[in-house]
Protein backbone atom coordinates (compact mmCIF):
# COMPACT_ATOMS: atom_id res chain seq x y z
CA UNK A 1 0.00 0.00 0.00
CA UNK A 2 1.30 3.43 -0.84
CA UNK A 3 0.70 6.29 1.55
CA UNK A 4 -0.81 8.27 -1.32
CA UNK A 5 -3.42 5.56 -1.95
CA UNK A 6 -4.33 5.44 1.72
CA UNK A 7 -4.44 9.20 2.22
CA UNK A 8 -6.79 9.56 -0.75
CA UNK A 9 -9.32 7.49 1.16
CA UNK A 10 -9.09 8.88 4.69
CA UNK A 11 -11.78 10.81 6.50
CA UNK A 12 -11.27 14.32 7.84
CA UNK A 13 -10.51 12.69 11.20
CA UNK A 14 -7.84 10.39 9.75
CA UNK A 15 -4.19 10.79 10.68
CA UNK A 16 -0.93 8.85 10.44
CA UNK A 17 1.99 8.18 12.78
CA UNK A 18 5.29 6.36 12.31
CA UNK A 19 5.02 3.59 14.89
CA UNK A 20 7.58 0.82 15.41
CA UNK A 21 8.43 0.62 11.71
CA UNK A 22 4.93 0.93 10.27
CA UNK A 23 2.82 3.87 9.16
CA UNK A 24 -0.15 3.56 11.48
CA UNK A 25 -3.53 5.06 10.68
CA UNK A 26 -5.85 6.36 13.37
CA UNK A 27 -8.88 8.59 13.68
CA UNK A 28 -9.89 10.95 16.48
CA UNK A 29 -13.55 11.73 17.10
CA UNK A 30 -15.44 13.56 19.83
CA UNK A 31 -14.16 15.11 23.03
CA UNK A 32 -13.62 14.01 26.61
CA UNK A 33 -11.51 11.32 28.23
CA UNK A 34 -9.52 9.25 25.71
CA UNK A 35 -10.99 5.91 24.63
CA UNK A 36 -9.02 3.70 22.23
CA UNK A 37 -10.93 1.38 19.87
CA UNK A 38 -9.13 -1.70 18.48
CA UNK A 39 -10.83 -3.51 15.59
CA UNK A 40 -11.15 -7.22 14.92
CA UNK A 41 -9.23 -9.46 12.54
CA UNK A 42 -9.66 -8.82 8.82
CA UNK A 43 -11.37 -5.58 9.67
CA UNK A 44 -11.10 -1.82 9.54
CA UNK A 45 -12.24 0.91 11.90
CA UNK A 46 -15.51 1.18 10.01
CA UNK A 47 -16.35 -2.52 9.71
CA UNK A 48 -15.87 -3.04 13.42
CA UNK A 49 -16.99 0.30 14.84
CA UNK A 50 -18.92 2.22 12.17
CA UNK A 51 -22.07 2.02 14.30
CA UNK A 52 -20.56 2.18 17.80
CA UNK A 53 -17.91 4.86 17.30
CA UNK A 54 -20.23 7.86 16.80
CA UNK A 55 -22.22 6.81 19.87
CA UNK A 56 -19.10 6.72 22.04
CA UNK A 57 -17.78 9.95 20.53
CA UNK A 58 -20.68 11.78 22.19
CA UNK A 59 -18.96 11.38 25.55
CA UNK A 60 -15.32 10.46 24.83
CA UNK A 61 -12.34 11.47 22.75
CA UNK A 62 -12.31 8.32 20.64
CA UNK A 63 -8.95 7.22 19.19
CA UNK A 64 -9.71 4.45 16.70
CA UNK A 65 -6.70 2.63 15.26
CA UNK A 66 -5.99 0.32 12.35
CA UNK A 67 -3.39 -2.30 13.13
CA UNK A 68 -0.50 -3.74 11.11
CA UNK A 69 -1.49 -4.58 7.50
CA UNK A 70 -5.15 -3.62 8.08
CA UNK A 71 -6.98 -0.89 6.20
CA UNK A 72 -4.86 2.22 5.83
CA UNK A 73 -1.96 0.96 7.96
CA UNK A 74 1.19 -0.40 6.32
CA UNK A 75 2.73 -3.81 6.94
CA UNK A 76 6.12 -4.79 8.36
CA UNK A 77 8.34 -7.69 7.37
CA UNK A 78 7.24 -9.75 10.35
CA UNK A 79 4.26 -11.86 11.35
CA UNK A 80 1.36 -10.27 13.18
CA UNK A 81 1.12 -10.84 16.91
CA UNK A 82 -1.12 -9.61 19.68
CA UNK A 83 1.97 -8.54 21.60
CA UNK A 84 3.30 -6.41 18.73
CA UNK A 85 -0.12 -4.87 18.14
CA UNK A 86 -0.26 -3.96 21.84
CA UNK A 87 3.18 -2.36 21.62
CA UNK A 88 2.05 -0.39 18.56
CA UNK A 89 -1.02 0.96 20.39
CA UNK A 90 1.06 1.91 23.42
CA UNK A 91 3.63 3.69 21.25
CA UNK A 92 0.90 5.62 19.44
CA UNK A 93 -0.48 6.80 22.79
CA UNK A 94 3.01 7.89 23.81
CA UNK A 95 3.38 9.91 20.63
CA UNK A 96 -0.04 11.48 21.16
CA UNK A 97 0.94 12.47 24.72
CA UNK A 98 -1.87 10.40 26.18
CA UNK A 99 -0.51 9.07 29.50
CA UNK A 100 -3.49 6.76 30.13
CA UNK A 101 -6.59 5.82 28.18
CA UNK A 102 -9.55 3.52 28.36
CA UNK A 103 -9.06 0.63 25.93
CA UNK A 104 -11.88 -1.18 24.09
CA UNK A 105 -11.06 -4.02 21.72
CA UNK A 106 -13.19 -6.50 19.78
CA UNK A 107 -12.29 -10.09 18.80
CA UNK A 108 -8.59 -10.05 17.84
CA UNK A 109 -8.69 -6.47 19.06
CA UNK A 110 -10.06 -7.73 22.38
CA UNK A 111 -7.08 -10.02 22.79
CA UNK A 112 -4.82 -7.11 21.80
CA UNK A 113 -6.53 -4.98 24.47
CA UNK A 114 -5.68 -7.65 27.06
CA UNK A 115 -2.05 -7.53 25.90
CA UNK A 116 -1.97 -3.74 26.21
CA UNK A 117 -3.03 -4.16 29.84
CA UNK A 118 -0.47 -6.94 30.38
CA UNK A 119 2.50 -5.27 28.68
CA UNK A 120 1.74 -1.59 29.25
CA UNK A 121 -0.37 -1.35 32.42
CA UNK A 122 0.62 2.26 32.97
CA UNK A 123 -1.25 3.19 29.75
CA UNK A 124 -4.58 1.61 30.76
CA UNK A 125 -7.17 3.28 32.98
CA UNK A 126 -10.04 0.85 32.29
CA UNK A 127 -10.32 -2.09 29.92
CA UNK A 128 -13.20 -3.47 27.84
CA UNK A 129 -12.39 -6.72 26.02
CA UNK A 130 -15.12 -8.04 23.72
CA UNK A 131 -14.94 -11.61 22.39
CA UNK A 132 -11.33 -11.97 23.58
CA UNK A 133 -9.39 -15.16 24.30
CA UNK A 134 -6.23 -16.03 26.16
CA UNK A 135 -6.34 -19.81 25.51
CA UNK A 136 -7.10 -21.84 22.40
CA UNK A 137 -9.99 -23.60 24.11
CA UNK A 138 -11.63 -20.20 24.51
CA UNK A 139 -12.95 -20.58 20.96
CA UNK A 140 -15.87 -22.79 20.03
CA UNK A 141 -14.57 -26.29 19.15
CA UNK A 142 -15.42 -25.96 15.45
CA UNK A 143 -13.34 -22.79 15.02
CA UNK A 144 -9.90 -24.38 14.69
CA UNK A 145 -10.97 -26.89 12.06
CA UNK A 146 -12.61 -24.07 10.12
CA UNK A 147 -9.41 -22.01 10.27
CA UNK A 148 -7.22 -24.94 9.25
CA UNK A 149 -9.37 -25.71 6.19
CA UNK A 150 -10.24 -22.11 5.37
CA UNK A 151 -8.81 -19.98 2.58
CA UNK A 152 -9.00 -16.45 1.23
CA UNK A 153 -12.15 -17.54 -0.63
CA UNK A 154 -13.92 -17.91 2.74
CA UNK A 155 -13.24 -14.34 3.86
CA UNK A 156 -16.55 -12.42 3.91
CA UNK A 157 -16.92 -10.25 0.83
CA UNK A 158 -17.97 -7.33 2.99
CA UNK A 159 -14.50 -7.26 4.59
CA UNK A 160 -12.78 -7.62 1.22
CA UNK A 161 -14.77 -4.71 -0.21
CA UNK A 162 -14.05 -2.53 2.83
CA UNK A 163 -10.30 -3.13 2.53
CA UNK A 164 -10.23 -2.55 -1.23
CA UNK A 165 -12.25 0.63 -0.78
CA UNK A 166 -9.32 1.94 1.26
CA UNK A 167 -6.45 0.26 -0.54
CA UNK A 168 -7.09 -1.17 -4.05
CA UNK A 169 -3.99 -3.40 -3.89
CA UNK A 170 -5.44 -6.93 -4.01
CA UNK A 171 -2.09 -8.42 -2.97
CA UNK A 172 -2.20 -6.35 0.22
CA UNK A 173 -5.65 -7.72 0.99
CA UNK A 174 -4.48 -11.31 0.52
CA UNK A 175 -1.44 -10.55 2.67
CA UNK A 176 -3.64 -9.26 5.50
CA UNK A 177 -5.84 -12.37 5.30
CA UNK A 178 -2.86 -14.71 5.29
CA UNK A 179 -1.17 -13.00 8.24
CA UNK A 180 -4.40 -12.96 10.26
CA UNK A 181 -4.94 -16.66 9.54
CA UNK A 182 -1.34 -17.55 10.42
CA UNK A 183 -1.61 -15.67 13.71
CA UNK A 184 -4.68 -17.63 14.75
CA UNK A 185 -3.39 -21.02 13.60
CA UNK A 186 -0.18 -20.40 15.54
CA UNK A 187 -1.90 -19.05 18.64
CA UNK A 188 -0.41 -20.47 21.85
CA UNK A 189 -2.05 -20.26 25.26
CA UNK A 190 -1.05 -17.38 27.51
CA UNK A 191 -0.25 -17.92 31.17
CA UNK A 192 -3.14 -17.44 33.58
CA UNK A 193 -0.79 -15.28 35.63
CA UNK A 194 -0.72 -12.78 32.74
CA UNK A 195 -4.45 -12.21 33.17
CA UNK A 196 -4.24 -12.25 36.96
CA UNK A 197 -1.69 -9.46 36.78
CA UNK A 198 -4.09 -7.01 35.08
CA UNK A 199 -5.00 -4.51 37.77
CA UNK A 200 -7.13 -2.14 35.70
CA UNK A 201 -10.91 -2.42 36.15
CA UNK A 202 -12.01 -4.63 33.27
CA UNK A 203 -15.32 -5.40 31.59
CA UNK A 204 -15.29 -8.69 29.69
CA UNK A 205 -18.09 -8.93 27.12
CA UNK A 206 -19.24 -11.84 24.98
CA UNK A 207 -22.31 -12.77 22.95
CA UNK A 208 -24.39 -15.80 23.82
CA UNK A 209 -23.94 -17.07 20.23
CA UNK A 210 -20.34 -15.95 19.88
CA UNK A 211 -17.38 -17.70 18.26
CA UNK A 212 -15.83 -17.32 21.74
CA UNK A 213 -17.30 -19.57 24.43
CA UNK A 214 -19.18 -17.55 27.08
CA UNK A 215 -17.64 -19.90 29.66
CA UNK A 216 -14.19 -18.67 28.61
CA UNK A 217 -15.21 -15.06 29.18
CA UNK A 218 -16.30 -16.05 32.69
CA UNK A 219 -12.95 -17.78 33.25
CA UNK A 220 -11.16 -14.55 32.35
CA UNK A 221 -13.32 -12.59 34.78
CA UNK A 222 -12.53 -15.03 37.57
CA UNK A 223 -8.81 -14.47 36.97
CA UNK A 224 -9.02 -10.70 36.91
CA UNK A 225 -8.64 -8.84 40.20
CA UNK A 226 -11.19 -6.23 39.08
CA UNK A 227 -13.25 -7.97 36.43
CA UNK A 228 -16.91 -7.72 35.47
CA UNK A 229 -18.83 -9.88 32.95
CA UNK A 230 -21.56 -9.10 30.44
CA UNK A 231 -23.14 -11.76 28.22
CA UNK A 232 -25.32 -10.13 25.57
CA UNK A 233 -27.68 -11.53 22.96
CA UNK A 234 -26.63 -12.30 19.42
CA UNK A 235 -23.70 -13.41 17.34
CA UNK A 236 -20.13 -12.15 17.08
CA UNK A 237 -20.21 -8.35 17.51
CA UNK A 238 -23.94 -8.17 16.80
CA UNK A 239 -24.88 -6.22 19.95
CA UNK A 240 -22.76 -3.21 19.02
CA UNK A 241 -23.53 -3.18 15.30
CA UNK A 242 -20.41 -4.74 13.77
CA UNK A 243 -20.71 -4.70 9.98
CA UNK A 244 -21.72 -8.37 9.70
CA UNK A 245 -24.70 -7.87 12.04
CA UNK A 246 -27.93 -9.09 10.42
CA UNK A 247 -29.92 -6.31 12.12
CA UNK A 248 -28.53 -2.93 11.00
CA UNK A 249 -31.57 -1.07 12.39
CA UNK A 250 -31.20 -2.57 15.88
CA UNK A 251 -31.31 -0.20 18.86
CA UNK A 252 -29.13 -2.51 20.95
CA UNK A 253 -25.88 -0.66 20.04
CA UNK A 254 -27.33 2.39 21.82
CA UNK A 255 -27.84 0.26 24.92
CA UNK A 256 -24.31 -1.13 24.72
CA UNK A 257 -22.85 2.38 24.31
CA UNK A 258 -24.72 3.38 27.47
CA UNK A 259 -23.26 0.35 29.27
CA UNK A 260 -19.77 1.37 28.17
CA UNK A 261 -20.34 4.95 29.30
CA UNK A 262 -21.54 3.86 32.74
CA UNK A 263 -18.71 1.38 33.23
CA UNK A 264 -16.08 3.95 32.30
CA UNK A 265 -17.68 6.67 34.43
CA UNK A 266 -18.22 4.53 37.53
CA UNK A 267 -15.95 4.53 40.54
CA UNK A 268 -14.45 1.38 41.98
CA UNK A 269 -17.03 -1.24 42.84
CA UNK A 270 -17.07 -2.26 46.51
CA UNK A 271 -15.88 -5.79 47.21
CA UNK A 272 -18.63 -8.33 47.74
CA UNK A 273 -19.07 -9.86 51.17
CA UNK A 274 -20.03 -13.13 49.50
CA UNK A 275 -17.11 -15.59 49.34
Amino acid sequence: MTTANAQARTTDAGRYAKVNGITMYYEVHGAGEPLVLIHGGGSTIQTSFGTLMPLLARTHSVIAVELQAHGHTSDRNAPESFEQDADDVAELLRQLNVPRADILGFSNGGSTALQVAIRHPERVRKLIAISAIYRRDGMQPWFWDFMAKGSFHDMPQLYKDAFLGINPDHAALVNMHDKDRARMLGFADWEASDIQGIQAPALIVVSDKDVVRPEHAMEIVHLLPNGRLAVLLGGHGEFFGEAMSPYPESRVPELFAAMVDEFLAAGEMPASDTP
